[in-house]
């Protein structure tokens, strides 16, 4: 190809803004950016634009925020509007990260390479909304990032090429995103590079077996349920490090709980029951082992070490975090 690679990104968070900025400094030419709307944001509930926006607003990058690209959803105007100016504007492929629009086919179909997805795991594994906290909270020991050609399906597309990286024991969310967030820029503007060389990308179709779906995170889950094993109890603590914050209900009050680690126990105790409290942690019984938890914030408070917080706090052997209630099912 003599001509440079023009590419339409489309992606919403930290994570798909790593990616513009590796593609924008590799010197592609990025005639569009699609992001999400201007969310309500921080105490004062004010819009706010996501990191893609700010990103492409900083480098005179041109921007759409549809709320929808469906002409049959709840806002076909918008998206005929949007599938319009995508339709004239020049360019060769969509690149998409973590967007949170759903790409009806005849979007995917208008560039002539399609559009290219950075998913967050090693597809099939964590198809879905939620890749990185599902794999910490699964026990995973290691994911990765699959570059995919993209299809009407979820996440079901043909794969391009991936790099892995393993999950340490300490992993949160935050830390590992930061990770596969470089990792997706990288892999992408290699992608792209290949593409422009070659004009074409071997892919391979996904396997079928082995796919799971990483449901989106919702607030309700992150309250903690002291009858299940200790080890499961510290894998979503830090799963849901730094959203939504997994908490236990202590004399009313909801506490978040953003660092644990389970030790064995020790006699037969009673699940949420604290068995120790000093400067080296609350350990609470569960289900199975015990729970230390050595990094607490109170509401309207900021995350403390434990020593920290007990001084604000006090918390004492002998009280019980409440049981989560279990909803049928579960």
């Amino acid at each position: 190809m003599t001509q440079k690679l023009r590419v339409v990104f489309a992606g919403t968070p930290e994570f798909a803004a790593a990616a513009l900025a590796a593609i924008h400094a590799a010197g592609f030419h990025v005639p569009l950016v699609l992001t999400q709307p201007d969310r309500p944001a921080g105490r004062g509930m004010k819009l706010a634009a996501s990191p893609v926006k700010r990103f492409a607003l900083e480098h005179g990058l041109e921007v759409a925020q549809p709320t929808s690209l469906r002409r049959n959803g709840k806002y076909p105007e918008e998206a005929v509007a949007a599938i319009e100016r995508l339709k004239k504007t020049p360019y060769d492929v969509m690149v998409v990260a973590a967007y949170g629009l759903i790409l009806p086919q005849e979007v995917i179909d208008i560039p002539r390479f399609g559009a290219i997805n950075i998913h967050g795991s090693l597809l099939p594994r964590w198809r879905g909304a939620a890749p990185i906290h599902r794999a910490i909270e699964a026990g995973d020991t290691e994911t990765g990032i699959t570059i995919m050609q993209m299809d009407a399906g979820l996440d079901t597309g043909a794969m391009i090429r991936e790099g892995r990286i393993g999950i340490e024991a300490q992993d949160t969310t935050a830390t590992l995103h930061d990770r596969m967030a470089q990792l997706g820029a990288d892999l992408i503007v290699g992608t792209l590079r290949d593409l422009e060389r070659d004009g074409a990308l071997p892919s391979t179709p996904q396997p079928q077996d082995g796919a799971t779906y990483a449901e989106k995170i919702a607030k309700h889950e992150a309250a903690l349920d002291w009858r299940r094993p200790a080890s499961a109890l510290a894998r979503q603590i830090r799963a849901f490090d730094p959203f939504p914050g997994a908490f236990g209900t202590i004399g009313g009050v909801a506490v978040k709980i953003w660092a644990a680690e389970p030790v064995e126990l020790k006699a037969d105790a009673e699940a949420g029951v604290i068995l120790e409290s000093d400067a080296e942690g609350l350990v609470v019984a569960c289900g199975r082992g015990a729970l230390r938890l050595t990094q607490l914030q109170k509401p309207g408070g900021k995350r403390l070490p434990v020593r920290e917080f007990l001084a604000g706090s006090p918390i004492v052997k002998g009280q019980r975090f409440e049981l989560r209630e279990v909803a049928p099912g579960a």
